[in-house]
């Protein structure tokens, strides 16, 4: 497997995604690309200019509690009530969201700060992800078609933290062109044992393994593609599924 990463000028807000990847890289067919969400809903105009956030004594009382501005804090507040969740639990600079944007039918995402960010984006702004992530990885995938030729998987991938374990991974939020898990129930191990519950998070692993070269600051390497992969090309398009919080081993030790 290779992955190949793209780099391109910094996205601004009416760039075309798929054109300026089409423009800066030369695709195979059966390629799958990785993308930051951060950058999509950099050229889609989702980034906030934080001085025209309305504040609510909600949002003061989050930045008391866990640092950041309050008109930071309300964004967060604001992302978190858009895509029907919660606040879950706080720590320092962090307040763990719990989210299930329209069209995630399969459980939740745990994550931090509702997905908003003040890392690159301009002074005094944040972002968040695309408002309808779906939509925005399904016109990616087609674009890229109608521009290459070629049949290519794509995935839009945000980067957090894991229960217990110091740094960040990715993890892939929509995905359009291939399974995003790998079920493994029926199949035997290396000793001919039944898998009765392995699942394999195909997405997540190829979302993290690109993000090791698309890095988290500067390197305006907004996406990767993963190339010789030998995983089989489906017509999925939707919000990586999910399971509910009675199935999740860390949900006890998180309340």
């Amino acid at each position: 497997m290779e992955i190949l990463p793209i780099q391109t000028p910094v996205l601004q807000s009416g760039d075309t995604v798929a054109s300026v990847l089409a423009s800066a890289f030369s695709f195979e067919d059966g390629d799958i690309i990785v993308i930051s969400s951060k950058a999509i809903a950099s050229a889609e105009g989702a980034g906030v200019d934080l001085s025209t956030i309305h504040l609510t004594d909600d949002a003061v009382s989050w930045s008391l509690r866990c640092g950041g501005t309050p008109e930071f804090r309300q964004f967060v507040l604001d992302e978190t009530l858009r895509m029907h969740g919660r606040v879950f639990v706080s720590t320092i600079d962090v307040m763990l969201t719990e989210l299930q944007p329209d069209g995630m039918t399969e459980g939740s995402l745990l994550v931090p700060n509702a997905g908003v960010d003040q890392s690159n984006i301009q002074e005094g702004y944040a972002i968040g992800w695309p408002k309808d992530c779906i939509a925005s990885v399904q016109l990616i995938q087609e674009n890229l078609a109608s521009l290459t030729g070629k049949t290519i998987g794509v995935i839009i991938s945000d980067s957090g933290s894991r229960p217990r374990r110091l740094g960040v991974t990715a993890f892939a939020l929509t995905v359009c062109g291939l399974d995003p898990i790998r079920d493994l129930k029926g199949t035997v191990d290396l000793f001919g044992k039944d898998l009765r519950i392995s699942q394999e998070a195909v997405a997540d692993q190829l979302a993290t393994a690109a993000n090791f070269l698309m890095g988290n600051s500067d390197e305006s390497t907004p996406a990767a593609v993963v190339r010789r992969h030998n995983i089989a090309m489906t017509d999925f398009c939707g919000w990586v599924p999910g399971i509910d919080k009675e199935r999740d081993m860390f949900y006890e030790n998180s309340k």
